[in-house]
C-alpha cells in the first residue's frame, strides 16, 4: 500500500472481525497509516496482535467478543475508546457464509445468521454513532455482491447484506447533519484461507473469473484501499454509497 492518508494518523479505527480474512488486512492497512486499530473477534487472536506489532510497529487492540452479543459488542467499543481514544471510524466486516439448502432451514438457523450478518451491523453502527458523537466519522459496511447476482444456498447471508445496503443509506440520511458518513463496500469472490481451503475448486473459481470484467482473482489485499478511501477525507462528500469491489461481476456477469 503506496497512498499515505494523514488524516488517519493516530485516528481510532475499530473494526469487527478484524482478526481474519479480510479483516486482518484491513487491521494491517490502517496501522501502516499509523491509526489507532481497535478490533473484535469470536476466535483469540492475540498471536495476530503481536504479529501486528512485530510487522508495523503498533499493536492493535484485540478485545475477543460475539458480535452477535450486542452487551458484549457494546462494551468492547466503550473499552476500545476509553484505550485508544475517540472513535473516528467504524468498520463493520464479520460475517459469516454458511451454506444451507433454503428448503432445510429452521428459524434458528435464519436467526443465527441474520444476527451474525445483519444484526451486529445496526447495533455496531448505532453504538459508533454514539460514540462519535457531533465530532463526526466514517462508518464502512461491508456487504457482498452475492446479493446483486443471486447466489444459491445462501438465502440468509444474500438477505442479509441487501439489507446493509438500505441500512447503510437509512443511516446516512439521519445521521448526515451530525457529520457522520454511512458508506459501504461490497466485494466479489474475494480469495480468503476459508473460500480457497472449504469452499471453491479450481473449475468454481475459473468461472467466476469468466464472469468479470477484469478475469483475476481478487485477493484480500485487494480490499483495504478503498476501504482506505472511505475513511479519509479524500471521500468527505460521498455518503449512502455502496462501492462493488468485484472485477466487474455484479452488473456485467
Amino acid at each position: 500500500m503506496t497512498a499515505h492518508f494523514p488524516e488517519l494518523k493516530n485516528a481510532h479505527v475499530f473494526i469487527t472481525g478484524g482478526g481474519s480474512g479480510i479483516g486482518s488486512t484491513l487491521t494491517e492497512a490502517f496501522l501502516r497509516q499509523n491509526a489507532k486499530v481497535s478490533f473484535v473477534g469470536r476466535s483469540d487472536h492475540s498471536n495476530f496482535a503481536q504479529d501486528m506489532l512485530d510487522k508495523t510497529g503498533i499493536k492493535p487492540l484485540f478485545i475477543q467478543c460475539d458480535v452477535t452479543d450486542t452487551n458484549a459488542l457494546h462494551a468492547a467499543m466503550d473499552k476500545a475508546v476509553a484505550d485508544q481514544g475517540p472513535l473516528k471510524v467504524q468498520i463493520n466486516n464479520a460475517a459469516a457464509d454458511t451454506r444451507m439448502e433454503s428448503a432445510k432451514i429452521t428459524v434458528a438457523d435464519w436467526d443465527a445468521q441474520i444476527a451474525v450478518n445483519l444484526r451486529h451491523y445496526f447495533f455496531a453502527c448505532q453504538k459508533a454513532a454514539a460514540l462519535m458523537g457531533d465530532e463526526g466519522g466514517s462508518i464502512i459496511n461491508f456487504s457482498s455482491a452475492s446479493y446483486q447476482i443471486g447466489v444459491d444456498n445462501l438465502a440468509p447471508y444474500v438477505s442479509s447484506n441487501a439489507g446493509i445496503i438500505g441500512l447503510t443509506r437509512s443511516l446516512a440520511r439521519e445521521w448526515g447533519p451530525r457529520g457522520i458518513r454511512v458508506n459501504a463496500i461490497s466485494p466479489g469472490l474475494v480469495l480468503t484461507k476459508k473460500q480457497i481451503e472449504e469452499v471453491h475448486t479450481e473449475e468454481s473459481l475459473a468461472q467466476f473469473r469468466e464472469r468479470q470484467c477484469l478475469p483475476v482473482n481478487l485477493m484480500p489485499e485487494d480490499v483495504p484501499g478503498t476501504t482506505l478511501f472511505l475513511a479519509s477525507d479524500l471521500s468527505k462528500m460521498m455518503t449512502a454509497q455502496c462501492l462493488f469491489l468485484d472485477g466487474g461481476l455484479a452488473f456485467t456477469g
